[in-house]
């Protein structure tokens, strides 16, 4: 698609727009990639340990975990300033605070002034985690909105990435300069976000909702190629503005108490995602690789070193994801990654426990294996799959929680992992093997898919127009015909039957389980 020219400036429009914004809001998620990934190498080097007096697994921990805290806090706090401020405030607010605490990193003069960078620094990521999926998912169009999720995630790995191979090159500078220059890059990235976000155009969904309608649809056609009279541009925004108008005259509220007592469900699916894609064990590796390497028999850089290769499949292991996501959906992608995840975590465990002349070979291969694993399914998809299932009055505020909840386990395995890595052994990796497990049943009986479906549809996955519509027709019903049945002793609808066959299929269950999008445009052709 060409550019237009707006009076004298040059502007994109169309998939270059919508390109553009994706690639530059992955910013956001490289700033806490790099920020997860930045401990793991300068912790094991001798400059950074003597500087601070050879630090013990709790003190490190709590140096790598703390920035959780920080996010934790402003992670819940997004959704409130999300909706006040706009995504693209949020998103320069994030970048501004990360830059912030990098700084304080950086010139540090001790364990005290290290912990509040790192908290400093996770007030910044809070706000970024949070806002960076709803913006990305409220500008992507249905059948292109995974794909670009996941382009964001590789954003993240690549910066982590980043940081391992920055700390592995840092580690030949004899000096404290080996751990202060990866920290002082903190702040150059969150410069360069701040300024760019001044010029990303913001959410049209948030700005429609705040009554901004005339900028809202410019963004709307701007990011279908700059013509005022597309059709589809106008239809979209007359969903969003039905949907907006219909909201309202509902009275639904958008407290949190509202949000919960009316879509608990999908609150709580938003926030498992994101507590397994912890509890899966991805920090263990992400946050202490080299230590777990040096377990394993790699000693001093060489352990850096095979972090940084480990890095580097790690990133390439989220582009298939790229394209998978919206053909093969949501859910054969989570349980075919925590299947190979908790084979490799085990297989890990065991050959750290029979100790053979192997193991530091082996244990590379099933990190790896585990890596790969991890950012082709359970990386991505928990970042995807909130912002998609919530709807406008509440989506800033349910992302909210779950980011919350990824923060809040994010730190219990970080602050834990130094702790049982000596106090557990080699039995720490088949634990959260068997998380894998778990999160595999949990998506297998109870995640919807979701691919393809627009965002102001995402009632009809989650059933409740027709739970609405029944209730309406049993009331209406109920009042001229005094002896009918109750809700609870109805029989099953034809569509409640069909599922429950279709449940007891196997494979339907492993590659999609309903069709989400069948059933939307089945409905949506009947309406007509």
């Amino acid at each position: 698609m060409l550019a237009l020219l707006s009076g004298s400036r040059l502007r994109l429009v169309g998939r270059p727009l919508l390109y553009s914004i994706s690639a530059f809001a992955s910013l956001g998620v490289f700033l806490f990639g790099y920020d997860q990934g930045v401990m793991s190498g300068i912790i094991t080097g001798p400059h950074f340990r003597k500087y601070f007096n050879s630090p013990g697994s709790l003190e490190v921990g709590t140096m790598v975990a703390v920035l959780e805290i920080g996010a934790f806090v402003t992670s819940i706090a997004a959704g409130r300033i999300g909706d006040i401020f706009g995504r693209r405030g949020t998103l320069f607010a994030g970048a501004v605070v990360f830059g912030l605490g990098g700084a304080v990193q950086t010139f540090t003069t001790g364990f005290r002034t290290m912990v509040v960078g790192r908290v400093i620094s996770g007030l910044g990521v809070g706000l970024l985690s949070t806002i960076v999926p709803i913006y990305q998912s409220e500008i992507s169009p249905p059948n292109h909105r995974g794909a670009l999720a996941c382009m964001e995630f590789t954003g993240n790995i690549f910066g982590y990435a980043s940081s391992v191979w920055l700390d592995y090159f840092c580690s030949f500078i004899d000096s404290d300069l080996s751990w202060r220059i990866p920290l002082f890059i903190q702040c150059v990235i969150g410069a360069i976000l701040a300024a760019g976000s001044l010029f990303l155009p913001e959410s049209p969904r948030w700005l429609i909702d705040v009554d901004r309608d005339d900028e809202g649809m410019q963004v709307i056609v701007d990011l279908h190629g700059g013509d005022p009279e597309d059709p589809v541009a106008i239809a979209e925004y007359h969903e969003i503005k039905e949907r907006v108008i219909s909201e309202r005259e509902s009275g639904e509220g958008r407290t949190y108490r509202a949000m919960w007592s009316r879509y608990q469900r999908r609150i709580l699916l938003a926030m498992s995602s994101q507590a397994f894609a912890q509890l899966n064990g991805i920090n263990v590796i992400s946050y202490y690789a080299p230590r777990v390497f040096e377990a394993a028999g790699w000693l001093g850089r060489d352990a850096i070193l095979m972090a940084g290769i480990n890095a580097i499949i790690y990133t390439l292991s989220t582009l298939p994801t790229w394209y998978l996501v919206d053909h093969w959906g949501r859910r054969s992608i989570l349980m075919s990654g925590a299947v190979v995840m908790a084979i490799a975590l085990g297989a890990t465990g065991w050959f750290m426990y029979i100790d053979i002349p192997q193991t530091p070979k082996a244990v590379v291969a099933c990190v790896i294996i585990y890596n790969a694993f991890f950012g082709y399914s359970w990386g991505p998809i928990p970042w995807l799959y909130p912002p998609e299932i919530l709807p406008l009055t509440v989506r800033a505020k349910g992302v909210s929680l779950s980011t919350a909840t990824n923060w809040a386990f994010n730190f219990l395995v970080g602050e834990v992992t130094p702790y049982l890595q000596e106090v557990i052994t080699w039995k720490l990796y088949p634990m959260h093997g068997f998380f894998c497990v778990c999160s595999f049943i949990l998506v297998y009986f109870l995640y919807p898919e979701t691919k393809g479906v627009p965002l102001e549809e995402m009632d009809r996955v989650f059933g409740e127009d027709e739970r609405e519509e029944a209730q309406e027709n049993e009331s209406e019903v109920t009042s001229l015909v005094p002896n009918s049945p109750r809700r609870g002793q109805q029989s099953l609808s034809p569509l409640r039957k069909n599922t429950n066959r279709e449940s007891r299929r196997w494979l339907n269950r492993m590659f999609g389980g309903i069709d989400s999008r069948a059933l939307y445009e089945r409905v949506a052709d009947s309406e007509e």
